[in-house]
């Protein structure tokens, strides 16, 4: 696809991202009646950001609902929420995101997306999370289609790299056009600034900036991988807190995920995830055990482990399993380290053997029989072991042994902006007029810490389109509601 050409009119609302949060907010707008230009930096084929890497969406309803089993009321769901992030959250914020989950599907539908029930290894989340049939690659060229449809103005490989912010208002945004060369780099065509009567930005956290990253964490971060795209660089996000806009986050707080070690710097995705750590144990460089394999679900408790990696010695460490639990887990792309004893696994991991060997001697003496159920907090736990395995503890003792090394897989960053109930942006706790935030860049009023499964999209479903409606109403268009939270 080629850039488009240059407008001879400003648009009503200039969306700066690529991603689901900017896609919904840009067709809620457009909606609403007004002109819309979304800026991707990224090109058409890398376009989407984290959201092609996707697969579901956590959502409150109270009885089971086509691909949704059971119920999963407001108050369990705010209950879950508030139990990963510690209590660091905005609860007024996180409900409304909630409570528009309940709804917003007929929405998504509506522009193209579909939905499929849970698949093999991912039936945890058929009570909470809605998958999306072909995953966020799907759902992002969907809302690709559907925004070209209404007459979104697309335009890729643009830059955003200056805000002109007055007194907490939009002006313009300086952007870059480039192109992408053979070796992957960016060559600037030209550059502009475009103005708005309103805007909002949708760009991203810092993740993919490697020295943003080295700054908040010291040299550790040189071993962390990114899971999402290379393209949120958190140029825009700096230049918000350059701007004056209230910062809400610790740069060190993030989606961060054991993901397997020999996944690419950039842009491995789901598929790099290894999910058999509740089935056996984890190891540091000493082959040691360092916390609590079965403390909960995993769809609740995936996202610390990315976090507990990075603290230990090199930044890695070792998901250990048996016979006994494959078939158990959603596979990951690469096999794992496959041996017969666990003298051979160790010398293939690269560990201590007789290290290695008395962990695990020392956890299955500590394995106290139960009825082993991977879907429920089951009885199979450990007496006098530290750290303890509270559920799911079954012996490691049925060869063969596998073995996945780990590294932390940086999803999205938390640091972000304030926003209030309408996705404004706040300077000095004042709400901007015309300036609003959606998706990652404001996760952090959400998510202070931790994470669950699917709630990433949940947060950008629901402010994109608050973001979109706010934005367009500022400017006199109402449009319809359809069912948006207010």
């Amino acid at each position: 696809m080629a850039l488009s050409s240059v407008p001879s009119k400003a648009p009503d609302v200039l969306v700066i991202g690529g991603g689901n949060a900017a896609l919904v907010a840009a067709l809620t707008a457009r909606e609403a009646g007004a002109t819309v230009m979304l800026l991707e930096s990224a090109p058409p084929q890398w376009r989407g950001g984290n959201t092609m890497h996707t697969r579901n969406l956590r959502c409150m309803h109270e009885a089971p609902q086509d691909v949704l089993t059971e119920a999963y009321p407001e108050d369990e769901y705010w209950q879950d929420l508030l139990k990963v992030t510690g209590g660091l959250t905005d609860e007024t914020l996180a409900r409304i995101a909630i409570r528009e989950s309940s709804h917003c599907r007929d929405w998504m539908r509506s522009h193209g997306v579909r939905f499929q029930s849970s698949l093999s290894g991912t039936l945890h989340l058929s009570r909470t999370n809605a998958f999306f049939l072909g995953g966020g690659k799907a759902l992002v060229n969907a809302y690709y289609r559907s925004a070209a449809a209404l007459g979104v103005d697309i335009r890729y490989n643009c830059r955003v790299v200056g805000l002109d912010i007055e007194d907490g208002r939009f002006r313009g945004a300086r952007v870059e056009h480039t192109e992408v060369q053979a070796d992957g780099s960016h060559r600037v065509l030209r550059t502009e600034t475009l103005g708005a009567r309103a805007c909002v930005v949708a760009a991203g956290g810092f993740e993919s900036n490697l020295d943003w990253l080295r700054e908040a964490w010291g040299p550790v971060a040189d071993n962390f991988l990114i899971r999402g795209t290379r393209y949120n660089m958190g140029v825009v996000l700096k230049q918000l807190l350059a701007a004056g806009a209230d910062q809400i986050g610790d740069p060190t707080q993030c989606h961060a995920v054991a993901i397997d070690a020999r996944a690419p710097k950039f842009d491995g995705g789901i598929c790099t995830r290894v999910d058999c750590v509740s089935l056996g144990v984890v190891v540091n460089r000493e082959a040691r055990r360092f916390y609590d394999e079965g403390e909960d679900f995993w769809p609740k408790r995936y996202a610390i482990w990315g976090r507990l990696v990075a603290q230990q010695p090199e930044q890695i460490g070792y998901s250990i399993i048996d016979a006994k639990a494959r078939g158990r887990f959603m596979p990951p792309v690469f096999p794992g380290v496959k041996a017969d004893t666990l003298a051979e696994l160790a010398d293939k991991l690269g560990l201590d053997a007789a290290t290695l060997e008395k962990t695990i001697a020392d956890y299955n003496a500590a394995c106290v029989p139960g009825r082993f159920d991977h879907a429920i907090l089951d009885d199979c736990h450990t007496r006098d072991l530290s750290p303890p395995k509270t559920h799911w503890a079954l012996p490691i003792d049925t060869p063969p042994f596998l073995g996945y090394a780990l590294r932390p897989g940086i999803t999205f960053t938390y640091l972000g902006v304030r926003v209030n109930d309408k996705a404004q942006v706040r300077f000095s706790d004042r709400p901007s007029g015309n300036l609003f935030a959606a998706g990652e860049v404001m996760a952090g009023n959400v998510l202070g810490k931790g994470y669950l499964a699917g709630i990433g999209m949940t947060i950008g479903t629901a402010f994109g389109r608050i973001a979109g409606r706010e934005a367009a109403r500022s400017l006199g268009f109402t449009g319809e509601r359809d069912g948006i939270a207010a």
